[in-house]
């Protein structure tokens, strides 16, 4: 088997020979070019094909941010980002990860110790391994598509229009929906919906036009509104309408908790809440989650009558230029998570880099963060594992799980527990939407997903079960 073919990107000569020497540790991915700006970038691109590209940031002439936007428009690839610690470099990040980089890494310095050179090589490794595994995933997915797809109609056929239509999916290389008809008659029928590419779930511009402009300063803690008694309503009680076109028949896959690995745990004794909402939503997410993040959330509106909690696998720092940058393009307001904080309906909770967040109980009946630096959860801090853990004894809120793209299985495990004990709105993002089809795979194989969707659907289906 050939090598993959990769270019490495970087201002530094350095650097470039850092990255290139960590590539070419791993077997299977040859370094086919080096360049010192996005413009030269551009070039070797256009001539020699790679597989995968690695980038700096910040550049001369043409940045890391500017060449990717041209890259996904004239060669979409997978883009690794290396970003510096800096307040722009995270900034420009994260506007990257919504263009459509893969993922990032954190750009080592000169004066970085051997020890932690090689973690970071570690880390390249992984993204380099899963960009491919992805790569190679959506092409032959989209081979059997094809394999199913009808054969063109001749000219003289009498109905022009269709073959018009194929004609035009053919040179898109892209496969439309069909359509679903809502008829009883597909409660029982597994959905088998022909996606739209994954590349079609947001906006190309990354700035919404329709985004409110707030301030860029994040409050210490989020404003208290006056509570309610709230209405104990039970999550295995709950009389949400069923999408039958789009709900995978996964309960015939669950396997024992035995052999699923899945430990068995007593539900802790449930606290007494005094909310203003019924309603609370927890979503995990890791590699190609800023986007998938911004897709959902860009769809909740302002009034959204219920909290949101998120976990999204980032280092410290990065997390707060992503609620930042989300709290810009959504009518929510997005914080990053802080001690003590008490939950409300209508805002959005980023666990920060390097802490776990749980969900917990206060005297006075309202809920609230707490945040740990307990040992990572596989192998990740903040875990959504642990986050979603915290739920277990809020029986009378109903909760709403959801997992997005990410790799591994972070999230899963819990996500089982909580089916279990009687939570009945789990939601995992559908491979043809994923840029990596790990974290919700996980879920289905455990047989706790309800429903699976696609990227553009979640937002919309929380709006309508969130009353």
């Amino acid at each position: 088997m050939m090598p993959y073919k990769v270019i490495v990107v970087d201002d530094s000569a350095f650097m470039r020979r850092i990255i290139s020497d960590l590539i070419e540790h791993e077997p299977g991915f040859k370094v086919i070019g080096t360049a010192k700006n996005g413009r030269e970038a551009i070039d070797l691109i256009g001539t020699h094909k790679p597989d995968l590209v690695t980038m700096d940031v910040e550049m001369p002439e043409m940045n890391g941010l500017e060449a990717l936007g041209l890259i996904m428009q004239q060669h979409p690839l997978p883009v690794i980002m290396f970003s510096g610690i800096n307040e722009q470099g995270m900034r420009e990040t994260i506007m990257a990860l919504e263009l459509g980089a893969f993922d990032f890494i954190r750009k080592p310095s000169a004066s970085t110790s051997s020890h932690d050179i090689e973690q970071v090589g570690q880390q390249l490794r992984e993204q380099l391994r899963a960009a491919m595994n992805a790569v190679e995933r959506r092409a032959a997915r989209q081979a059997a598509l094809a394999a199913k797809t009808p054969e063109r109609l001749p000219p003289t056929s009498p109905k022009p229009e269709v073959a018009s239509t194929e004609k035009s999916r053919s040179d898109s290389g892209k496969s439309l929906p069909k359509p679903v008809k809502k008829s009883d008659d597909l409660r029982n029928k597994p959905a088998k919906t022909i996606l739209p590419s994954r590349s079609k779930t947001l906006p190309d511009r990354i700035d919404s036009g329709v985004a409110r402009k707030k301030a860029e300063t994040l409050p210490t803690v989020a404003p208290i509104k006056k509570s309610r008694e709230s209405h104990a309503v039970s999550d295995s009680a709950s009389t949400v309408d069923k999408q039958p076109a789009v709900r995978a028949k996964l309960t015939e896959r669950t396997e024992p908790i035995e052999k699923s690995g899945v430990p068995q745990r007593a539900v802790p004794s449930e606290p007494k809440l005094r909310t203003d909402y019924t309603d609370l939503v927890a979503i995990g997410t890791s590699t190609g989650g800023p986007k998938a993040l911004r897709a959902v959330l860009e769809q909740l509106p302002e009034a959204f009558p219920a909290p949101v909690i998120i976990v999204q696998h980032m280092p410290p720092n990065f997390t707060k230029s992503l609620a930042q940058r989300l709290n810009t393009l959504t009518k929510l307001n997005v914080v990053e998570a802080e001690e003590g904080m008490v939950l409300q309906a209508g805002e959005v909770y980023i666990a920060p880099g390097g802490y776990h967040m749980n969900v917990t109980a206060s005297r006075d009946g309202s809920l609230k963060v707490a945040l740990s630096t307990e040992a990572p959860r596989n192998g990740h801090r903040p875990s959504v594992d642990v986050m979603y853990e915290s739920l277990l004894p809020l029986r009378t809120l109903k909760r709403h799980i959801v997992l997005l793209t990410g790799m591994g299985s972070d999230g899963a495990k819990v996500m089982k527990l909580l089916h279990d004990n009687g939570v009945t709105s789990t939601i995992a993002e559908s491979e043809e939407t994923c840029v990596v089809y790990g974290m919700p795979r996980s879920a289905v194989e455990l047989g706790c997903v309800n429903e699976v969707l696609p990227l553009y659907e979640i937002g919309k289906r929380l709006v309508q079960v969130v009353k």
